[in-house]
């Protein structure tokens, strides 16, 4: 099999035997790919074809084979990589982990791809960033088939109420407490429910959306800590003295 021109993205990309690289890449048509990009790392062959495969740059890829894992046979650009930099980042590389981690290979997502596209454009330069984070979360689950409606409790099937409380089960959505019970740490305020499902997550909306999409996604990540997060705790600590609260990196 041979693919032509693929739009793609590189997710991730490590050291492959003696010259090459082994990457992990995302296109709209194949879902997500590991290709071989042979000879990639030799200093003969310019820079300009290793120099492209990194994340976040817009790429058109051609590749051919028949296993698990593809021969890279060309790399063309299809724009430029987005200027990310800190928080902005870590943001782009959790966005990436979050893919390499969920997506199953081989499976098409057309729509998450167009989406994970609109969120490197809006990275650089949305106020706040965190809108960009939420809404790529929720395009993730879902794709996956993991998304739940946020204005309806997954019990009873009523309307969020805004005077009431409700927790998250795993794996079902959100359900209210009993009236009278006094509201658990963990719970969520049903009027903040009622704003991030209306697309509104300023004030305490968009703390709990953060809180809520990560409780969410934990379900189906596993026990294994997101490096994306681990790196930007460490920058985060490391510039305390700055300014210390920066935002992102899920």
């Amino acid at each position: 099999m041979r693919v032509s021109l693929q739009p793609a993205y590189i997710l991730h990309s490590r050291p492959y035997r003696d010259s090459s690289l082994l990457l992990e890449a995302f296109t709209p048509e194949h879902g997500r790919i590991s290709l071989a990009a042979r000879g990639a790392r030799r200093r003969s062959r310019g820079g300009s074809h290793s120099a492209l495969l990194r994340p976040f740059v817009p790429l058109l890829l051609s590749f051919s084979g028949r296993g698990e894992l593809k021969s890279l046979v060309a790399t063309e650009a299809a724009g430029s990589a987005p200027a990310l930099l800190g928080d902005r980042l870590f943001s782009g590389l959790y966005l990436n982990e979050l893919l390499v981690r969920l997506l199953h290979r081989h499976d098409a997502h057309p729509q998450l791809f167009a989406a994970y596209s609109d969120a490197l454009a809006q990275l650089p330069v949305a106020e706040p960033m965190e809108g960009v984070l939420r809404r790529f979360e929720l395009s993730l689950l879902t794709e996956l088939g993991y998304s739940f409606d946020i204005a309806v409790d997954c019990r009873s099937g009523d309307a969020m109420q805004a005077d009431r409380w409700y927790c998250y089960e795993p794996g079902h959505g959100l359900t209210a407490l009993p009236a009278q019970a006094s509201p658990a740490a963990d719970a969520y305020a049903g009027a903040d429910l009622l704003a991030i499902a209306a697309g509104d997550l300023c004030g305490s909306a968009r703390v709990a959306c953060k809180r809520l999409l990560r409780e969410a996604l934990a379900e189906y990540l596993g026990q294994a800590p997101l490096r994306s997060r681990d790196l930007f705790q460490r920058a985060k600590q490391a510039r305390v003295a700055l300014d210390g609260q920066g935002e992102g990196a899920g």
